[in-house]
């Protein structure tokens, strides 16, 4: 069900916040150096590209979205920040020329899901790296241990109604399987790869209120409402508020979830 909240860019906190226990687990994980070029995909507003070109203060980091108006967040945010090593491009990273051998790592928080061709863009990709060059991305795991998932699914799932499960468009769980993984990444030049589980929890908003606009944002959540009469999305958006609540703490609204932390290198 998840996806990016369309083709606009995050509220305030909105992505980040959500995912902000995941972030710690890229930053770990990714290791940037002082002089290293970082690349990373889907970068959205520009959170992970920004935190990239802090610690490499002697290096660079460029973050490339599909999404323009993600883009233009990303590039008035490092403004503010004063972060002249951060660049941003509009591009779709399957087909973009990226210069080559030239990133000493590629990073990705939940941003290389969606490619129409995975072989061909992490080939792409791939050429972007210096030789030994590092991919460290995060992705799903399978929708089904996704707490988050099951709960959207069946709220928007109204009995009477068209059926809102397998909706069209992208899947932000085609790359939940390892051994599938594995082959893309080594057909498309990369070695030692490997796959760490990430169990933490998405943060939805302060509130049921602000949890809900969130999840309505949704492209898939969207999508899926569209297909309901009116009556039929009321009860699914009834059910959605109630799903919320019943998962609101101290601290906000909170699901389980599980990903993959993919690691690997350019052969």
């Amino acid at each position: 069900m998840r996806g990016t909240p369309g083709d606009h860019p995050p509220a305030a906190g909105g992505y980040d916040a959500e995912l902000r226990r995941h972030n710690e687990v890229m930053r770990r994980a990714a290791g940037i150096g002082l002089h290293d070029h970082v690349l990373d995909i889907g970068c959205g507003a520009g959170r992970t590209t920004r935190d990239a070109a802090r610690t490499a203060r002697a290096g660079s980091a460029l973050g490339v979205d599909v999404s323009a108006p993600a883009i233009a967040l990303a590039r008035e945010r490092a403004r503010a920040e004063g972060l002249d090593n951060a660049a941003f491009e509009q591009a779709d990273a399957q087909a973009h020329r990226f210069p080559q051998e030239h990133f000493d790592l590629v990073i990705s928080r939940f941003g290389t899901m969606f490619f129409d061709d995975p072989g061909a863009a992490f080939t792409n990709i791939g050429r972007a790296l210096r030789p030994d060059g590092r991919l460290v991305m995060m992705v799903w795991q399978a929708g089904e241990l996704n707490e988050w998932d099951v709960t959207i699914r069946r709220s928007l799932a109204v009995a009477d109604g068209p059926a809102a499960g397998a909706p069209g468009g992208p899947d932000p769980f085609s790359l939940a399987d390892p051994s599938a993984v594995r082959e893309i990444l080594r057909g498309a030049g990369f070695t030692d790869v490997s796959f760490t589980d990430v169990h933490e929890e998405v943060h939805y908003g302060p509130d049921v209120a602000a949890a809900l606009d969130w999840v309505r944002a949704f492209t898939c959540t969207s999508d899926a409402l569209k297909r309901l009469d009116p009556a039929a999305a009321t009860r699914a958006l009834e059910n959605l508020r109630a799903a919320l609540a019943a998962h609101l703490g101290d601290d906000g609204v909170r699901f389980d979830s599980r990903a993959w932390l993919v690691t690997a290198r350019r052969s």
